[in-house]
């Protein structure tokens, strides 16, 4: 009788392995673990990770494309640190955006446009309930860039995005400890100013947001976190 062949064991699943190393350098990220400026070395995270050093390229050069790390040539992939002035400048582009979104959706919003702001901000109130604070910095972000969807704008939406992914970096590498606590309620005193319908009270409402995001990160901006990355992934 013939014999069958002999099926190979199946091969690691890269795929997986490259999603479980970007999921634990982002979360390090938005919980603020990892210093400004600091490096990431292939060496040491690959072996922190158990994974090949092929695998972290990958996942760093995802990261940089993303904006969520520097990549010099030569050198290797490092912990943004920005100055004062990169982060005001993000800031104010985000202020002229987002004061058009707002234009655009006061007085507009539909009753299910209303239902799912509101479903949203109350996944940002878990999220803070919960004390997962990576997850209630990107909620606090996407509340934004929903936002920009509602306004319908596709176009847009991709650069508010890139905006957002900024800030919340900045939010997370120097004032990490609150998360974004006070975001859960000023996102519902911002429905209200868009179902409200009254202009200057919505812009303010988003003006005065930012703003506050934004002088909290600026009053911190100290280095912090921890010198020793690898050490961050091995725990």
């Amino acid at each position: 009788m013939a014999t069958r062949p002999t099926t190979p064991p199946p091969a690691a699943d890269e795929d997986s392995v490259e999603a479980r190393i970007y999921a634990s350098i982002t979360t390090a990220l938005l919980e603020g673990r990892l210093r400004p400026g600091a490096q990431l070395v292939e060496r040491d995270l690959a072996a922190a990770f158990g994974c090949t050093r092929g695998a972290l390229r990958k996942v760093l050069a995802r990261l940089g494309f993303e904006g969520k790390l520097v990549l010099e040539a030569n050198r290797g992939a490092f912990v943004p640190s920005p100055s004062e002035e990169d982060v005001r400048q993000v800031y104010r582009a985000r202020q002229v955006v987002e004061a058009g979104i707002v234009t655009a959706l006061c007085g507009a919003l539909s009753a299910q446009d209303k239902r799912l702001l509101k479903a949203h901000v109350a996944s940002e109130k878990k999220a803070l309930k919960d004390g997962r604070i990576d997850e209630q910095v990107r909620l606090a972000g996407r509340f934004h860039v929903l936002l920009t969807q509602l306004a319908g704008s596709a176009e847009l939406e991709a650069f508010v995005a890139q905006l957002v992914a900024k800030t919340e970096l900045y939010k997370a590498l120097y004032d990490p400890s609150k998360g974004t606590t006070c975001s859960a309620d000023e996102h519902a005193r911002l429905i209200d100013a868009l179902s409200d319908g009254v202009l200057s009270v919505a812009l303010e409402a988003m003006r005065a947001h930012l703003a506050e995001l934004e002088e909290r990160v600026i009053t911190r901006m100290q280095p912090g976190a921890s010198d020793d990355v690898a050490a961050v992934f091995r725990a």
